[in-house]
């Protein structure tokens, strides 16, 4: 399984309204408002890296109060030692 962090900026006042519709995207794990130029940070799955291909532009893209996204690949995560 794959992961992405996607940054999303949302239309002013529509925060709330843009985070429940993020949540109903299938590969959606977590939703958090942020602190910075973005709004939220959404962390997404997906069984390969070409999917993303299809959620992002076609789905999350395409949410009404969404003005713009960045999309961050992961290619691993982490683990403390021991």
């Amino acid at each position: 399984m794959k992961f992405a962090f996607v940054l999303v900026k949302c239309e002013h006042g529509r925060l709330d309204e843009v985070a429940n519709a993020v949540m109903e995207i299938d590969g959606v794990s977590e939703v958090h408002s942020v602190t910075g130029p973005f709004d939220l940070l959404v962390k997404l799955y997906a069984p390969a890296y070409d999917d993303f291909g299809d959620v992002i532009p076609g789905r999350l893209q395409k949410i009404p109060g969404i003005r713009e996204t960045e999309t961050l690949l992961a290619f691993r995560a982490f683990k403390p030692v021991g």
